[in-house]
């Protein structure tokens, strides 16, 4: 029996055997430990590498190199980065006062913004605003500059809505201002965003980031409420936005 096992070993093994190297089945009973170190020499064996063989002893170092090389595998691991979001990014906050062409300022009326001609000693009606400024990720190149108003000591935002076709201005209330420190290109929120472009020396419109060429505009008669517009409208669309020394 012993030399029939050793024929048909030799018989299957021989051709792909390095030269020098010999295998030998023995008859004493094996552990696991060496079964487990034969079927891995053979599995080596049997993917045809050569291996330049110093000697015809098989030493521990040699069993070792033929278990790291068929046992450990190399991984490549690719690192993901995800896009960053498309959002506008408050950078900083600044008090003003907005007038219009006619130098008619801001009035709070109810829970309305009129563009009123103050007369002396009624300054104090004017309206102040908190202006929170904006960055886009990514950057875009357009020169407006993305900002959103809040009537000062209040939580009331001016914010854009559409309706019947027609964008109308309004007083919404934000009760978490943090809310608004980051708005998302695509959201709801967008209504509180209105892109400030100079056009002059001293003057700004002040377009809806949420519905383009719709603007804050006042109209030609005194006391009346101040509402969004189209770009070539009869209407008011230009301001002197006046920033409040602190």
């Amino acid at each position: 029996m012993e030399s029939e096992m050793k024929c048909s070993i030799s018989e299957m093994w021989l051709p792909t055997m390095p030269k020098g190297l010999q295998l030998e089945i023995s008859q004493h009973p094996m552990t696991m430990r060496q079964v487990f170190n034969l079927v891995i020499a053979l599995e080596r064996l049997k993917s045809g590498r050569s291996e330049s063989v110093m000697s015809t002893e098989f030493r521990d170092e040699n069993l070792l190199s033929i278990m790291l090389d068929t046992i450990v595998e190399e991984q490549l691991v690719t690192g993901c980065t995800a896009a960053p979001p498309d959002e506008f990014y408050r950078t900083g906050m600044h008090q003003c006062s907005v007038t219009d062409n006619q130098k008619r300022n801001f009035v709070l009326n109810s829970m309305e913004l009129h563009a009123v001609m103050l007369q002396a000693g009624s300054d104090k009606r004017k309206v102040f605003l908190n202006m929170s400024t904006y960055i886009f990720n990514p950057s875009s190149s357009t020169e407006a500059k993305p900002v959103a108003l809040c009537i000062k000591d209040t939580d009331l935002y001016l914010s854009c809505h559409m309706e019947d076709e027609t964008a109308t201005l309004h007083l919404e209330e934000v009760k978490d201002p943090n809310r608004l420190s980051n708005i998302r290109a695509g959201s709801d929120d967008l209504r509180f965003l209105f892109y400030k472009r100079d056009t002059g020396v001293s003057l700004s419109t002040l377009m809806s980031a949420r519905y383009p060429n719709w603007f804050i505009s006042t109209a030609k008669e005194d006391n009346k409420k101040v509402d969004m517009c189209r770009e070539m409208s009869q209407r008011y669309q230009n301001f002197t936005i006046h920033q409040r020394q602190s």
